[in-house]
């Protein structure tokens, strides 16, 4: 679960990788629609997450639950954050 200060979406990426670009297009869109915070975390930064993810990415979480791995249907998030 998510505190009152944490995004509710956190994506996983790695720079260079289309497949995160094209995940935070469609994060941003609902995320904006749905009025909801969400941010980016490059799991380069992390040699956990690296380890964990690094076949994954973009890894979408909703209140700290992995939601996605590869792609981000929108539908299927707007569904998640919906109230």
């Amino acid at each position: 679960m998510s505190t009152p200060d944490a995004p509710r979406v956190v994506v996983l990426t790695r720079p260079g990788c289309h497949l995160c670009e094209q995940a935070m297009v469609v994060v941003a869109t609902v995320c904006a629609s749905a009025g909801v915070a969400y941010a980016e975390r490059d799991i380069g930064a992390d040699p956990d997450l690296l380890a964990r993810y690094s076949d994954q990415v973009p890894v979408t979480f909703v209140d700290g639950v992995p939601h996605d791995f590869w792609t981000v249907d929108a539908a299927r998030l707007a569904a998640a954050l919906a109230p």
